[in-house]
């Protein structure tokens, strides 16, 4: 199993949406963080699987945060 870097955003509606760099094309949204991030770790399970089974190539993870106090 690999560990993917995903990005979570706060819309103005308070709403959250999801998405990792490194993954083109996987999205979620959710009204909670808690309800994006379970959507996020579906919908990038199900992509990679259906990657897998139609022998195309799963992306690496590559990308990393941080952050930097300013």
């Amino acid at each position: 199993m690999k560990d993917y870097l995903v990005i979570y955003e706060q819309a103005d509606d308070g709403g959250w949406g999801a998405h990792s760099p490194d993954v083109e094309g996987v999205f979620a949204v959710g009204g909670t963080r808690d309800e994006a991030e379970t959507r996020m770790a579906e919908a990038l399970a199900a992509h990679l699987a259906y990657l897998r089974e139609s022998g195309r190539p799963v992306p690496e993870p590559h990308t990393h945060a941080g952050h930097v106090a300013a």
